[in-house]
């Protein structure tokens, strides 16, 4: 897991040239008027998924973590707390599903973090995570999670 703002994504250009693709979609698209929805950066390999929510309380929750895409999570506008813990003996609660790329962990996170606008999360597959918690009460969030896939 890395937790950093956009104004010091070059640092993480050595992740490889997907992940400098996928800073530089962040970097140079109008996150604010993007309306909700998927959007291909490169083919299945770089792609956007932008959400709108309301942040919710962690009891409703499980921690999830997935196999063939790394997620990078921006923050556009809101604020919330994501939920984090290292995957290793811990038993799914929800099998992992091939077509959404996802298994769910009933388990409680270790720590949180807090996502502030301007700041991004890189999940790797071998990070549990639980987003869009709310920090004191629910807020509107607009999140942009950008899916970099495992494989070259």
């Amino acid at each position: 897991m890395i937790l950093d703002t956009l104004q010091n994504a070059h640092l993480y250009y050595r992740l490889g040239v997907k992940f400098i693709k996928a800073f530089e979609y962040l970097a140079q698209t109008d996150l604010v008027n993007l309306e909700k929805g998927k959007y291909e950066i490169d083919g299945s390999n770089i792609f956007a998924i932008v959400n709108e929510y309301d942040t919710v309380d962690a009891s409703t929750e499980q921690m999830e973590a997935h196999k063939k895409y790394i997620d990078i999570q921006y923050m556009v506008s809101g604020s919330e707390l994501i939920g984090h813990d290292f995957l290793g003996e811990q038993v799914p609660s929800k099998a992992y599903d091939e077509a959404a790329d996802y298994q769910l962990f009933a388990e409680h996170p270790v720590f949180f973090s807090r996502l502030e606008k301007g700041m991004f999360a890189i999940f790797f597959p071998t990070d549990l995570h639980m987003p869009n918690i709310r920090v004191s009460t629910p807020m509107p969030v607009k999140k942009v999670v950008i899916k970099i896939a495992v494989s070259l």
